[in-house]
């Protein structure tokens, strides 16, 4: 027994909150870095982050358009956001208000796991259908207008 306690990690007092709050706030600050690299190397110039490998084959993946979105975001240019990638503008608060849920959570102490078996099923099928749909309405000629072609 005595051995068995003697294996088990400890964790320093004081540090649980941090513990628990790193990884979020990692991605956090990862997110905020990339948001101001777009803010300052404008996207909509061409070949200034490269070239996406879908448009090469004359395709719109869902992300295409997502990094001229977020440059006009940080341009407070919600409208030329949207017509750049809508589902990533429709996304977004979502995505948000996910992530603020999650460090409150974990800023009030420790809380399982995410583990992505414990969302519904019908969740993951309405995302997929949702993605899926996007994806071909702004692949197909019809006229979506400008709000679904990147």
């Amino acid at each position: 027994m005595a051995l068995r306690e003697a294996r088990r990690p400890t964790v320093p007092a004081g540090t649980g909150a941090a513990r628990r709050l790193a990884p979020p706030l990692a991605a956090g600050g990862l997110v905020v870095a990339a948001t101001a690299a777009l803010a300052v190397r404008d996207p909509h110039a061409p070949g200034s982050w490269g070239v996406c490998p879908t448009a090469l084959l004359g395709l719109d993946c869902p992300a295409c358009g997502s990094l001229r979105a977020v440059h006009d975001l940080t341009a407070l240019h919600l409208a030329e956001a949207a017509s750049s990638n809508l589902l990533l503008v429709l996304a977004l608060p979502v995505v948000v208000a996910l992530w603020v849920r999650r460090v409150v959570l974990l800023a009030r102490g420790p809380v399982p796991a995410l583990d992505p078996r414990r969302v519904p099923r019908a969740a993951w099928w309405v995302l997929g259908a949702l993605v899926v749909g996007f994806t071909v309405l702004r692949n197909t000629p019809l006229p979506p207008g400008p709000w679904l072609a990147s």
